[in-house]
């Protein structure tokens, strides 16, 4: 479904990953649920970059690996809808999967726009030497949201905090 076909109030754009920790869907859902709106939530293909911009479509991308098998972003979006599905659950909440190409900041502000969200919700950086140095090749997609955004913005901390190394 494409945001353009919820019924309803604009929805709150939600970024999601593989792997991402619980506390993200959980916060939008629960948001989504006591707020009356739909979720749109949104993952960004890193391994592809953005050609052309068409609301009509999910994505327009040329892959940065031309071996790299559609297969592989078929099989991410049908784990994250199953993600989706178990956050949502029993509740009677409305919710999209949409798959973006680009920068993964910029595209979450592209579709927000597109769906005149009322808020983007995104994770905190994960933990890890590979999201360290990630995060500082190409920059927080939380910090560039929270300074380069006119709608609000919601980061969700994971449970285990970084400044502590064991669970609770």
């Amino acid at each position: 479904m494409s945001p353009e076909r919820f019924s309803g109030p604009p929805p709150l754009v939600v970024g999601v990953l593989p792997g991402q920790h619980a506390e993200v869907l959980q916060s939008a859902t629960a948001l989504a649920e006591k707020l009356g709106v739909p979720l749109l939530c949104a993952y960004v293909d890193e391994a592809s970059y953005l050609v052309e911009w068409d609301p009509a479509r999910s994505a327009h991308r040329l892959s940065l690996h031309p071996d790299k098998d559609d297969a592989d972003v078929r099989t991410v979006s049908e784990e994250l809808r199953a993600l989706v599905g178990a956050a949502c659950g029993a509740k009677p909440v409305e919710w999209t999967l949409r798959i973006l190409a680009g920068d993964p900041a910029r595209a979450l502000g592209r579709v927000a726009a597109e769906a005149n969200a009322s808020m983007i919700i995104v994770g905190t950086p994960e933990r890890g030497l590979g999201h360290r140095i990630s995060a500082a090749l190409n920059g927080s997609v939380a910090a560039w949201l929270t300074h380069h955004q006119d709608r609000p913005v919601l980061v969700v901390p994971a449970h285990m905090g970084a400044h502590r190394d064991t669970p609770e």
